[in-house]
C-alpha cells in the first residue's frame, strides 16, 4: 500500500525531483533553506513536518511545523498518512503524505527536512529525491551554535550532540547522500547547495515560462 501510493504520486507528479535535506540540529539547514526559498520564490515548496514538541519562541504552527498531540500523530501514523516518522528526545517527528502532495501539486520542488532515520525510510520508497546532507565543521562548533540558541536544556543539549555525532558518521556512508555540504562558511555552503539543485531549478523555471 505504502509503495503503491508513492508510485502513484511520482507518476502523477512528473517534473522536478524533491529534495531531502538532512543533518544535525544546529548544522544550519534552516538558515540555508530560508535563503533558498527567498532567492527562488515560486520554485521551491517547503514540506512542513509534524511534531509533538512544543513550539520554540518565534516558531509558527503551519510554517515551521504542524504542532500536534501525540495521540493525533500516532493515529495518523497508524492510518498510513505518513511517509516517515521518528522519535527524538521523547518527541515525535514525521512527514505526512499530504504535506508532500500539497507542494508537488503546485509543480514546485518539494523540500523535506528530515533526520537520518527518515532518510533511510525514504530510501525504501519510489520518491527518488536528491539527498543532501548539511554538516557542521566540527562538534565543538555545533555545541557552540546550540548553546547560543539558548533553547536547549543541559539534557537536551547532550542528546542533540550525541545524535549529531552519529549523524556526522552516518553521512559518510557511501551512496547515502548525493551531496554532503560542510557548513563552515554560510555563503560557500549556500553556493554548493544551489549548484546541487541547479538542474531542477531550471526545470521549474522552464515549466513556468511555458
Amino acid at each position: 500500500m505504502f509503495m503503491r501510493f508513492f508510485s502513484r504520486i511520482v507518476s502523477a507528479m512528473a517534473g522536478p525531483r524533491p529534495v531531502v535535506l538532512s543533518g544535525p540540529s544546529g548544522a544550519g539547514k534552516s538558515t540555508l533553506l530560508k535563503k533558498l526559498l527567498k532567492e527562488f520564490d515560486g520554485v521551491f515548496g517547503f514540506s512542513v513536518s509534524h511534531t509533538t514538541r512544543n513550539p520554540r519562541p518565534g516558531e509558527e504552527n503551519g510554517r515551521d511545523y504542524h504542532y500536534v498531540t501525540r495521540e493525533v500523530m500516532q493515529t495518523s501514523i497508524d492510518n498510513g498518512e505518513f511517509i516517515e516518522n521518528a522519535v527524538f528526545s521523547g518527541n515525535m517527528y514525521g512527514t505526512s503524505k499530504a504535506a508532500v502532495q500539497h507542494v508537488q501539486a503546485k509543480n514546485l520542488i518539494c523540500v523535506l527536512d528530515i533526520d537520518m532515520q527518515g532518510v533511510k525510510n525514504i530510501k525504501r520508497t519510489d520518491l527518488n529525491p536528491i539527498y543532501i546532507s548539511i554538516q557542521p565543521p566540527s562538534m565543538q562548533e555545533l555545541e557552540k551554535r546550540l548553546k547560543d540558541r539558548k533553547t536547549e536544556s543541559d539534557e537536551s543539549l547532550k542528546k542533540r550532540l550525541q545524535a549529531a555525532s552519529v549523524d556526522m558518521e552516518l553521512s559518510k556512508e557511501p551512496g547515502l547522500f548525493d551531496v554532503v555540504i560542510l557548513n563552515n562558511d554560510l555563503d560557500e555552503a549556500y553556493g554548493k547547495l544551489k549548484e546541487a539543485l541547479l538542474e531542477e531549478i531550471k526545470i521549474v523555471k522552464n515549466t513556468t515560462k511555458a
